[in-house]
C-alpha cells in the first residue's frame, strides 16, 4: 500500500488513491495528496541533495523524468531600477517542454504509469498538454489532449509532435475542459486533468524546496505568480508549508496572485467583487484565461494564509512588459508570464509590496511557444 492518502481539500473526506479519483466523494471538492506520518521518500529529483521531498513514488524506476527542475534563478538588476525593489527571476521556461508544467507531469505520469494507466485525457490551453504529451511519449502511454482551436499555432504543433491525439475545440477554454471531462467519460478513460490530479500539485511543490536551497534559507518576501487554475501556485505554498513544518523555515513568503483583468474570477473572489463567466473577454495571457478554476477556494484560502493579495492587470500592460523583457534583460517569456511582472510592479505602486521586500516572480513559459510582441 502506498504511503498516502487522497484528503479532500474542504470536508477532509479522505479515500485510497486511484486514477479515475478527482474529486471528494461527499461533497466533489478537489482531493490532495495526505502523507501517512513522517514519509521519507526513496526517490529524489534529479541532482536533489536538500532537504527530504515526500513524493508519491516508491520505486526510482517509476520515475518518468526527462531532467525537469532545478532551473536558475536569477537577480534583475534593471528591473529593480525600474520598480524600486529587488527583484529576481525563476526560469520555469528552461524545464524540458518550456514550461513549469513538467514539474507536475513527471510526477503525475510516473504514478499513472506505476498504477497500469495505458491512456489518458488531458485539457490545456498549450503548455500543460505539450507537457503531458511529452512525458506520455516516454512512458508509452496514449494521450488525447483536448486544446481550444485558439491556442498558438506553435503549442499545437508541438502537442502533435510528441505523438498525442490532439482535439481543438471551439469556444472558451472552458469548453474545452468540458469536452475532454465527456472524451473520458464515453470511452472511459482517465482524465489526468492537471488543475485536479492530486498528483500534479506534488510535481510543482518542488519549486519550494528549489528555492529553499538557491536563496540559502533567506527565502525572498513575495512570490509574485500568473495564476489561471493555480497548480503552480498551490504546489509553491504546498512545499513552502512542509519547508517549515520540517522547521528549515520560520517566515513564509507573502503569495501573490495576478490574473488578467479580462478573466479575474480568483481576483473578483478574494475581492469580493461581481465577476461572471459571462464577464469574460479575449486575453493574450492564455495561460491564466481560466473562467472557473476548480481549485478556487483553496487559492483564496492561500492567499489569506500567506498575506497575499490578489491584482488584475489589463492587456496593455501585459503587451508592454512581454515587449520590455527581451528587450531589456533578454528573457523572452510568454504574455502570461509578463502579467506576472505588469502584476508586481502595481503591488509596489500601490505600496500592497513594501520597498524593503525582495520578490521573486517564476517565468512559467518560454515566448518562441507564443507570439511575439507587438
Amino acid at each position: 500500500m502506498p504511503g498516502y492518502k487522497f484528503t479532500c481539500s474542504s470536508c477532509g473526506w479522505t479515500n485510497d488513491p486511484s486514477p479515475k479519483l478527482l474529486s471528494c466523494g461527499l461533497c466533489e471538492s478537489p482531493l490532495d495528496v495526505k502523507y501517512m506520518g513522517d514519509l521519507l521518500p526513496s526517490v529524489l529529483p534529479r541532482g536533489w541533495s536538500g532537504p527530504p521531498i515526500p513524493l508519491p513514488i516508491d520505486r526510482q524506476e517509476d520515475h518518468l523524468t526527462l531532467g525537469e527542475g532545478n532551473t536558475p534563478v536569477v537577480k534583475l538588476q534593471k528591473i529593480y531600477d525600474l520598480i524600486g525593489v529587488e527583484c529576481f527571476a525563476k526560469f520555469e521556461f528552461l524545464n524540458p517542454t518550456g514550461s513549469f508544467k513538467d514539474r507536475g507531469t513527471s510526477i503525475m505520469i510516473s504514478v499513472l504509469k506505476s498504477m497500469g494507466i495505458t491512456e489518458l485525457v488531458e485539457d490545456s490551453s498549450g503548455n500543460a498538454g505539450a507537457s503531458v504529451s511529452a512525458y506520455s511519449a516516454l512512458a508509452g502511454i496514449t494521450a488525447n489532449i483536448f486544446a481550444p482551436i485558439t491556442a498558438p499555432d506553435p503549442k499545437i504543433s508541438q502537442i502533435k509532435v510528441y505523438g498525442a491525439e490532439t482535439h481543438l475545440i471551439e469556444g472558451t477554454r472552458d469548453d474545452t475542459t468540458e469536452a475532454a471531462i465527456r472524451f473520458a467519460t464515453e470511452n472511459s478513460l482517465p482524465y489526468a486533468s492537471h488543475n485536479l490530479s492530486p498528483f500534479f500539485i506534488e510535481g510543482t511543490k518542488i519549486f519550494a524546496y528549489e528555492i529553499y536551497e538557491q536563496f540559502n534559507g533567506n527565502l525572498p518576501t513575495d512570490i509574485v505568480i500568473p495564476v489561471g487554475n493555480g497548480s503552480l501556485y498551490l504546489g509553491i505554498w504546498k512545499g513552502l508549508v512542509e519547508l517549515g513544518e520540517k522547521r528549515l523555515i520560520r517566515t513564509l513568503p507573502k503569495l501573490h496572485c495576478v490574473q488578467s483583468k479580462s478573466v479575474m474570477p480568483i481576483a473578483a473572489a478574494f475581492d469580493g467583487r461581481d465577476w461572471a463567466v459571462s464577464d469574460l473577454k479575449a486575453t493574450v495571457a492564455g495561460g491564466i484565461a481560466v473562467a472557473m478554476p476548480p481549485r478556487l477556494h483553496q487559492v483564496i484560502e492561500v492567499l489569506r494564509k500567506s498575506g497575499g493579495t490578489a491584482i488584475t492587470v489589463n492587456e496593455e500592460e501585459i503587451s508592454s512588459w512581454h515587449a520590455y523583457l527581451p528587450a531589456n534583460e533578454g528573457i523572452y517569456a510568454e504574455p502570461t508570464s509578463a502579467a506576472a511582472f505588469a502584476g508586481a510592479k502595481k503591488l509596489v505602486d500601490s505600496g500592497r509590496i513594501n520597498a524593503g521586500a525582495r520578490i521573486l516572480i517564476p517565468v512559467t513559459g518560454f515566448g518562441l511557444k507564443d507570439s511575439p510582441p507587438v
